[in-house]
């Protein structure tokens, strides 16, 4: 029976992800010690290994094993350390950053260029694209065989809410969606998952680091825009609709400034990067960026660590009702503003520590982030590697373990 071109796509593409699989937990293999521990017949592993080689995914190698009689040493696969699998792409307001992962799920290359706030999204992805050719000029990578892009969209975003002329700005960003989707499709021939990019920055929080790996985690991300995300169970919440994470359009009492979202009072009126500097400076100090606001902080300015501290105290009333309604096991805040000071983040973990049931040592810890500004675009790979058809329990004659969908970074 010849199973339809989907269905075989997907057999072909999970074969694929076992032989990975194997040569990641076991090393160099000839092609019949594989075909031993994956259990497919030597004909399908010959096509599926072909095509890997053709695409660049693996090389090969002698054997170097002892061996009796004459003939050819076997020849060994081996996955291929310059090889780009996955790209992990986050779009900012000003820059997009690129994260490259090898078969390995090593993380081998990473880096970012700033565009125009006002850039269309054809800049964006063409910035994008250069940035991508430079990497692997400078790094010696090569992109052939990639298996996945996760990108990370900016701003509110979610690809299930129904098409509606009357809401224009929406309509634009679906349009820019598609777009971005189609164009690394086209350009890599690859599976392209695209999502919020917040909530991927704390799904790599949740699940970067294999000693401490969190399956419950909120996370708040504080920028030009407060966004968040939640991890339950180890994997990302997106909501019913696709929007859940917009911690920043949640209202406070005793507000009344008008957010960008048409409400008033909401998180981003007071903690957000605009809304720092426009209260530093109508309390007399005028400031024109970020790092004028680090620098004043770290001098000790008592109008700047107010300011600081009564975002922070906002932040934290927020964190703390979420915390109550969802009982995380770790808050984690994250974006540039939470990098400024330390105030604002003991502020935030000391407003939200109060807000809390009194449950003593089942409070969840809150951090700061660690990943900074590559957060987004490896939460992008790790959502790709968590969507393979291996990880719906695809199984085999053999008992390996299943793929993990963390990522670490290359030692070279």
């Amino acid at each position: 029976m010849t199973l339809p071109s989907g269905v075989h796509a997907l057999v072909r593409r999970t074969h694929e992800d076992r032989v990975l699989q194997v040569l990641r937990e076991f090393g160099a293999m000839t092609r019949g010690e594989l075909s031993d521990r994956i259990g497919l017949s030597r004909t399908t592993l010959s096509e599926i290994t072909s095509n890997l080689l053709e695409r660049g995914v693996i090389s090969v190698s002698a054997d170097e094993a002892p061996r009796v009689g004459r003939g050819r040493p076997a020849e060994r696969l081996t996955l291929d350390p310059a090889a780009g699998q996955y790209l992990g792409v986050d779009f900012g307001r000003r820059r997009v950053r690129i994260v490259v992962a090898n078969a390995a799920h090593e993380l081998i290359a990473s880096d970012a260029v700033a565009y125009d706030a006002s850039a269309s999204w054809s800049e964006r992805i063409d910035a994008a694209f250069e940035l991508i050719d430079r990497m692997g000029v400078d790094r010696e990578l090569h992109f052939d065989g990639v298996l996945g892009v996760g990108i990370g969209f900016p701003g509110p975003f979610s690809p299930r809410v129904p098409h509606a002329a009357s809401e224009p700005v929406a309509e634009a960003r679906r349009a820019g969606a598609v777009f971005m989707r189609t164009a690394f499709g086209e350009r890599f021939d690859a599976p392209v998952l695209l999502d919020n990019n917040t909530r991927l920055a704390g799904l790599a929080e949740a699940t970067w680091d294999n000693a401490t790996e969190v399956e419950h985690l909120l996370y708040l991300r504080l920028s030009d825009g407060i966004g968040g995300g939640l991890v339950v169970g180890g994997r990302l919440v997106t909501g019913a609709s696709g929007f859940a994470g917009e911690f920043g359009h949640i209202s406070l009492g005793g507000h009344a400034e008008l957010c960008r979202c048409g409400k008033r009072g909401c998180l981003e009126t007071v903690a957000s990067t605009e809304a720092i500097l426009r209260r530093c400076a109508a309390a007399g100090v005028p400031l024109a960026s970020l790092e004028e606001l680090a620098d004043a902080a770290g001098k000790g300015d008592p109008i700047v660590i107010s300011v600081l501290r009564d975002a922070g105290e906002a932040v934290g009333r927020v964190l703390g009702s979420l915390a109550v309604a969802l009982n995380p096991s770790e808050i984690v805040i994250g974006g540039e503003v939470a990098q400024v000071s330390d105030v604002i983040v003991e502020q935030a973990a000391a407003t939200t520590a109060y807000e809390l049931l009194p449950v003593g040592e089942y409070s969840p810890r809150i951090r700061r982030a660690e990943l900074g500004d590559e957060g987004g675009a490896i939460g992008g790979i790790i959502a790709v590697l968590q969507s393979s058809p291996l990880l719906a329990g695809y199984q085999t004659a053999t008992n390996v373990a299943p793929t993990s969908t963390r990522l670490r970074r290359s030692n070279t």
